[in-house]
């Protein structure tokens, strides 16, 4: 039974649908870096909903970071508010916010086995010598777990946390089957 699901991260995106000057919007935005050479967004950093916001020449923003959904959008809203500022005309009302992925960190309650589990799961892969968790995917939803030995598993991919909490049920269920099933 899964002790505790915590929010390690959400990626939200939205799009203003115009062209930005990200010179510009450097000038204006304190606690932002443009390095175009390194990487093609301006990254905005903000303090509360402690984020960070990618900024786009195509008019794209990306929040990461956030740990829920709520924080995602309102550094979003922030951040869209501080470009309309340097003079962008658009319709706030007509952006919409995808959220993108849910990372969570999860406690199983107990230990696992993984390397029985990767003979017996379906759509999982262990490397032991490349990386300590084995990774399990399933398709609905659509999400992968990394799983430890630990107990410990974090799940990734999923576009909301009604996405998850079925996610991490039906990882619990094939646990319990293949535990039954011994």
């Amino acid at each position: 039974m899964v002790e505790k699901i915590k929010v390690e991260n959400v990626v939200a995106s939205t799009d203003i649908k115009k062209i930005i000057s990200l010179d510009k919007l450097l000038g204006v935005l304190e606690a932002s870096e443009y390095e175009p050479e390194q990487f093609p967004g301006l990254v905005f950093r903000l303090d509360e909903p402690k984020v960070a916001t990618l900024i786009f020449r195509s008019g794209k923003i990306i929040c990461v970071g956030a740990r829920s959904t709520a924080a995602a959008k309102l550094a979003l809203k922030i951040t869209v508010g501080k470009i309309k500022k340097i003079g962008i005309r658009f319709n706030e009302n007509n952006i919409k916010v995808k959220i993108e992925n849910i990372v969570v960190a999860i406690n199983l309650g107990h230990e696992l086995n993984l390397d029985q589990l990767a003979f017996q799961l379906e759509n999982s892969e262990y490397e032991p010598e490349q990386f300590p968790g084995l990774v399990y995917r399933i398709y609905e939803p659509k999400v992968a777990f990394l799983l430890f030995s630990s107990g410990r598993a974090v799940c990734a991919g999923a576009k909301s946390l009604d996405a998850v909490k079925k996610a991490v049920k039906k990882l619990e269920a094939t646990l319990r089957t293949l535990k039954s099933s011994k």
